[in-house]
């Protein structure tokens, strides 16, 4: 069998004996935190668990090794930490009380949504799953492991922060064919972000950061996963039902944010106060079918969007036109299919029709705005409108408990990823304390001032405050110059710079009569070198002069 001693955990790349590895960075005595798995872990007998690279309301994936075939992979595992827990002796999974039957049903999801993947390996526009394993009451999703960016990074590395759209047809349209495929074959991605797009090395854009319906709809039971400005409006637990047009939204959104640079606003804001809106000097250089199929596929009300990707395809791929003025989203841009042509008018016809189609236009926009309000307070601003009517009948009282909530387990998740989870930040107030920590990896939550699972009440408008200690990774240790000191002078300098003094050592090195006896010849690490606090150190020390050079 394999050595995995010489593995880095970080990236599964050979590292012999290092400590660190010089590939990624990864310290080879990092633990993994509770409740994911320990490294080294082996599941299905044949996949090494390393380092966590991700993990949402469903589950949580792992850099990995296939033991069989001797390469790179990433391990999903099914973890909804909302409602299960891990046995730490047997790395068992366990559905919390009163939990049983959900976890079932989603953990079914979990293993029909992977299926239907590894059945579709070899899509252009997928990194590829090609294996499913069950295991520790749970079950794996093993896929091939691609180098590469974000698409969210590929775009801050651009001078400006947006491409155009020659560009974004290059990377978009093949991503667009394969997510047509993944919903004839009955897959919702519902998660369709800057940041679960990757870019390998050969340029190509491809679809990863695949999650259970549950883990990505607001007012579910587990956790959810909603990518701010990109999720669609029925993702938020509002009436609408969910379907292709749902990752439509996702997928205009991502191509808005890559034409224009900056995030499109959340969809709940854009109900009440839709911002949204194409600056006029990006109007004036993309095509404007291209504005035209944005403007269609963003949509709020899933009614009015473009519900299948072959509608989306043909209006992207449209004859282009100009433009010059700011373009906004608040209607449906006009549909014109290929067979369609306008006839043409004499002059005196084209003046009195343009007044019948301003007239009717305007008609049409009151009507449509009309429906749009009506249906809006039949859905969202139902019980606002309800409220606002009975309240001159009702005391006024101080904020009542809307609801109680039992707080997430943030301990080992990133915070970063924390601080983007709209299901968090729309709940709670962090704060955030930064303590250096060589076991815990940088930017990863050590502690939390309210336990985990406890049940608090929830008080409408108001968010609950919350403390959240963070590592600053391993503090940093500046080695000092010892050289020429005396031992005792050099272990006074060495701890007064932060190492720990039981960590020291010395090897004595012959002395030819030209350097003081039992003073410090060199050391390791070398002055200056930034090191951490529990390095251990070396010190090589002078002897006592003696012309035979083989007593020493």
């Amino acid at each position: 069998m394999m050595n995995f001693e010489n593995l880095c955990m970080g990236c599964m790349k050979d590292i012999g004996e290092s400590k660190q590895c010089p590939y990624c960075g990864f310290f080879v005595d990092s633990p993994q935190i509770m409740p994911y798995l320990p490294l080294k872990t082996i599941i299905g007998e044949r996949y090494l668990v390393g380092k966590l690279l991700d993990s949402n309301g469903d589950g949580a994936t792992y850099m990995g090794w296939d033991i069989n075939q001797k390469m790179p992979v990433t391990i999903r595992e099914f973890l909804p930490e909302a409602i299960a827990q891990r046995d730490e002796k047997t790395l068992e999974l366990k559905a919390m009380a009163g939990c049983e039957l959900v976890y079932r049903d989603c953990m079914q999801s979990f293993l029909e949504l992977w299926r239907k993947l590894v059945r579709l390996r070899g899509l252009s526009a997928l990194v590829s799953a090609f294996d499913i394993i069950e295991d520790n009451s749970t079950a794996y999703a093993i896929s091939e492991y691609m180098e590469g960016i974000t698409l969210r990074d590929y775009l801050l590395k651009t001078h400006q922060g947006y491409i155009s759209w020659e560009q974004a047809r290059i990377l978009f349209m093949p991503v667009l064919s394969t997510l047509g495929t993944l919903h004839s074959a009955g897959i919702l991605h519902r998660g369709i972000s800057p940041t679960t797009l990757i870019i390998g090395s050969d340029n190509k854009m491809r679809i990863t950061g695949f999650s259970i319906g549950q883990a990505r709809t607001a007012r579910g039971d587990l956790s959810a996963q909603l990518f701010q400005g990109y999720a669609a409006f029925e993702q938020y637990g509002f009436e609408g039902q969910q379907g292709p047009w749902t990752d439509i939204y996702s997928f205009a959104a991502v191509l808005f944010r890559a034409l224009i640079g900056s995030t499109p606003p959340e969809a709940t804001a854009r109900v009440t106060n839709d911002k949204m809106m194409i600056p006029g000097r990006f109007a004036e250089t993309i095509p404007v079918y291209v504005i035209n199929a944005m403007v269609n596929a963003l949509q709020i009300l899933p009614e009015e969007r473009t519900k299948t990707i072959e509608q989306l395809r043909d209006e992207l791929s449209a004859s282009p036109n100009i433009i010059n003025s700011g373009i906004d989203f608040s209607t449906p841009a006009p549909r014109r299919t290929s067979e369609e042509q306008v006839p043409e008018k004499k002059e005196g016809e084209n003046k009195s029709q343009s007044k019948k189609t301003a007239v009717k236009a305007a008609l049409i926009s009151a009507a449509f705005a009309l429906v749009i309000i009506i249906v809006l307070c039949l859905t969202v601003f139902r019980e606002p409108i309800k409220n606002f009517v009975s309240k001159n009948d009702e005391p006024t009282t101080a904020p009542t408990v809307q609801s109680t909530v039992d707080v997430p387990n943030f301990v080992g998740q990133n915070y970063d990823k924390i601080s983007i989870t709209t299901s968090f930040t729309s709940r709670y107030n962090f704060s955030v304390q930064q303590e250096y920590s060589k076991t815990v990896e940088k930017g990863v939550v050590i502690s939390q001032s309210i336990p985990a699972y406890s049940t608090v009440d929830f008080v409408q408008g108001k968010k609950i405050d919350i403390s959240l200690v963070v590592s600053a990774g391993p503090k940093a240790v500046v080695m000092p110059d010892v050289t020429g000191l005396t031992y005792d002078e050099a272990v006074k300098k060495i701890v007064d710079a932060g190492f720990a003094e039981e960590n020291i050592s010395t090897v004595t090195k012959y002395n030819d009569g030209t350097h003081l006896n039992k003073t410090i010849a060199s050391s390791s690490p070398v002055a200056e070198k930034e090191c951490e606090a529990t390095d251990k150190i070396v010190l090589q020390i002078w002897s006592e002069y003696s012309s035979n050079k083989s007593a020493i």
